[in-house]
This record gives C-alpha cells, structure tokens and sequence, in this order.
C-alpha cells in the first residue's frame, strides 16, 4: 500500500468485506493524517457495530501479592506501590456491587482476582457468588480470574459466567520484555480453553510500556486471528514503584490513533476503552469519535474521574445507545459480537 493511501475509500472497502492482513504494508497507519484516519475509523464502527455502547464494570475481588512479574502492574509482588491488598471480597459485598451496577444499566459485571489463578478455595467461593449473582439479578457476568483449567471454565460457565478477561498485553516479540513468570503463548493458550467452552474472551493489551508502532498492530492483528470479539484498550499510567515508572505518558494523539488502528483490523469487535482515561481530555470522549464502541466504567482506577452516570451522559450527547440488552425484550436485543442473548 502506497503512503498517500485514501482513508475513505479503504473504510469502505472494509465495510463491504475487506479485511487487512499482515501481508499488507500498514507503515501508513503510522504516519497517516490522524483525523482521517479517526473518521475512517469511526465510519467503520457505525456501520458494522452500530451505535450501541457496551458498559462494562469490575471489581477487585481479590487484591495484591500477585506472583507474577509483570512490569506494568502495581499488584505485582515485584513492585513496590504500596496498593492495596485484601484476600477474597466476601459474597454479600460482591453481590451487592453487581447489585448497584446493575440498577445503573449497565452490560456486564465482572470480578477480578489477581495471581496466576485463585486457590482451589477461592475458586469455590467464586463459583458460590457467580451461582447467586445470576439467581438474583440479570446483569450479564464475567470475570478475569487468570490462567485456568478446562474443566474450571467449564463450572464457570455452568454457573452462570458468560464472558472470560484475559489480556494478551502485547505482541509476542516484546511480551518477554514485560513479564516472564509466564509466556505469551500461556495467554493464548487460556484464551483457546475459554473459547473452546463457549465463552467470549475480552481480551486486549496496554500500550506505552516501551513498545513500537508495529508491536501494536502485531497485537492488533493476533487478537483478530483469536476472533476476539471484545478488545480493551489500556493507556500506561506509569506507577511509582514499577519497573516502568520512568516511561513518558502517552499523547491523546497516540491514544487515538492506536484506538483508530485497532478498528480498521478488527472492524466488527468492541474496541473497549479502558484504563488511562486520565491521559485524555473530557475522560476519552474523542475515543468514542475514532472507533471505540464499548467503555469499562464506574468509580475505580481505570476509570478515574468518571461514573457511569457522567459516562452515560457523556455517550448520550454523541448520540449513542447505553441501554443493556439484558432489559430489553427478547425480540430488541442487539445481536452483535460480544453481547448476548440469556
């Protein structure tokens, strides 16, 4: 592909069936006018997501004293942040959360537990409050538990858990550079057990921990090869205390085009904007102008500054629908990638 590639022209050659490969010479996308790049991309979201904004909501389940050495993370043991540091939630705080998210409209809720897996115990309790959760309210569930075994997605899904988190971070080339109390391929591997349940995968990575332009579409197009249906997009927030607390911010410009990247490669998933919104101006609206179409939201880190009554306010003036499809009737229910059907 030539560098004075026409945006225009090429979003509709994806909208109608194209896709890109890595075949493809994609240097353009880093050097491309960024607001043709960003209307492209968002031509794409409008047509082939539509206008439905999928909210999600996390909590913290269990937090700190993780194992693994991931650079970028505060929970590690590695680190010294200084975070915070608590054993399982128990099942009335989980649930009630789930609760209030739940009366606030939105998607899905998921917990989270830091580690490598939870302990044989915690997995019970985790089974026991993911039963009650769906028993008692119609929020859809996910959660984000680390590495596990077929058979415990197996009880999650049987439980009533429909999505699995579980971040490829990077590419495979920088990964090692990173994290290596685990592989890449570890990453892929649990995704491959979750989908083989039946479970979507959100998966996705952070940018601005050292890696290059390519780096980010290499993860772009591995995530597409997973048919990834829900991709998050995280900004580092360098941490004191972390290996990669010296790294510069990332610009709102870099931010957008990453996010405008990742749409014109995966046209028809949720790309998810999700932790660094404090790096954006108006918490990443203009992300909602490049392709995303789909937010993690509600009072915690990743979404500093916002709530999801802001959050539904803010998409509510860029004309997008926030109701979730669990409230309407059978028959309305958007049918789209990584929304489901109960």
């Amino acid at each position: 592909m030539a560098n004075d590639i026409d945006l225009d022209k090429l979003s509709d050659e994806i909208i109608a069936g194209r896709r890109l490969t890595r075949d493809d010479d994609l240097h353009f996308f880093i050097t491309c006018d960024l607001t043709e790049l960003r209307h492209g991309a968002d031509k794409i979201r409008k047509t082939l997501c539509g206008d439905k904004v999928d909210l999600c909501t996390i909590i913290s389940g269990r937090e700190g004293k993780c194992g693994e050495n991931c650079k970028f993370c505060a929970q590690s043991a590695f680190a010294h942040t200084g975070c915070a540091v608590h054993d399982l939630l128990d099942a009335d705080t989980i649930v009630n959360q789930a609760r209030l998210n739940e009366e606030e409209e939105v998607d899905r809720f998921a917990i989270v537990d830091s580690g490598y897996g939870p302990t044989k115990a915690d997995f019970e309790k985790i089974i026991e409050i993911v039963n009650r959760m769906h028993k008692e309210l119609k929020i859809e569930l996910c959660c984000s538990l680390g590495f596990l075994t077929a058979k415990q997605f197996h009880r999650l899904h049987e439980a009533g858990i429909t999505g699995i988190h579980c971040n490829i971070e990077t590419s495979r080339r920088f990964f090692p550079e990173i994290c290596t109390s685990h592989r890449f391929e570890d990453k892929i591997e649990n995704i491959k057990r979750a989908q083989a349940e039946g479970l979507a995968v959100c998966s996705g990575g952070i940018i601005g921990m050292g890696e290059t332009w390519e780096d980010r579409i290499d993860m772009a197009f591995t995530l597409n090869e997973l048919n990834i249906r829900s991709i998050p997009i995280n900004s580092l927030m360098p941490l004191k205390g972390t290996p990669l607390e010296k790294l510069p911010r990332l610009t709102e410009d870099e931010i957008l085009r990453t996010i405008s990247i990742f749409r014109f490669i995966n046209p028809d998933a949720d790309i998810r904007l999700a932790g660094g919104r404090a790096l954006m101006k108006d918490n990443g609206r203009a992300t909602f102008t490049s392709g995303a179409s789909a937010s993690i939201t509600g009072n915690m880190l990743t979404t500093s500054g916002s709530t999801i009554k802001s959050d539904k306010a803010m998409l509510a003036e860029l004309g997008r629908d926030t109701t979730p499809d669990w409230q309407l009737p059978e028959g309305e229910r958007w049918d789209g990638p990584y929304r489901y059907i109960r």
